[in-house]
């Protein structure tokens, strides 16, 4: 079923856009979340929840691109259980792996100017990722959006791990000296 149909049957309140969005889209929502957690069960409930969410937001939202919209839900519901389960123990978990590379330098946002800071810090990762190459903007987005390891990344991108490593690492190190020209003090 194409994504505009199942968003219809969002819309429509019809069950069956649940059963629809898990036949599309379950293995693929999964794979984020147990990237993130590292644990089967809880990446179940993290996909259930994000069906949830969807059934509750799509009156609302009618989202062009179903896959990056459900995504998103899924990596935000499945972060904030990340965060509640380890707030104080280290997990080994691809999401901290990824957290600890990038070197931990973006804080969650707590009051409105940190809010803005952070939408700002966003938009300028989004202009430095446009201006990559595809293979440089694939290991970053597959390593660091997608959580997946680095051979994952390395694979699908067709590539050895040590190559997918230097270009991960040249590239924080371009995105360092980007934020750092726009003004970001990290």
């Amino acid at each position: 079923m194409k994504d505009e149909q199942i968003v219809n049957l969002y819309w429509d309140r019809n069950e069956d856009a649940i059963h629809q969005t898990q036949m599309k889209y379950g293995s693929y929502l999964a794979k984020i979340a147990y990237n993130i957690l590292a644990d089967y069960e809880d990446s179940q409930l993290c996909v259930n929840d994000t069906y949830f969410a969807a059934w509750n937001s799509m009156p609302t939202n009618r989202p062009s691109v179903l896959s990056t919209y459900l995504s998103k839900i899924t990596r935000q519901i499945t972060i904030d259980m990340f965060r509640k389960k380890n707030r104080l123990k280290r997990y080994a978990s691809q999401y901290a792996i990824s957290l600890e590379e990038l070197g931990d330098s973006f804080s969650d946002a707590t009051t409105p100017e940190q809010e803005l800071e952070a939408k700002l810090l966003v938009d300028a990762i989004n202009r430095f990722l446009r201006t990559l190459p595809n293979d440089s903007r694939n290991t970053f987005i597959g390593r660091y959006y997608f959580f997946d390891s680095l051979k994952e990344v390395a694979a699908y991108c067709g590539m050895s791990e040590s190559k997918a490593k230097s270009m991960l690492y040249r590239t924080r190190q371009s995105l360092k000296a980007y934020l750092a020209k726009e003004g970001f003090d990290l």
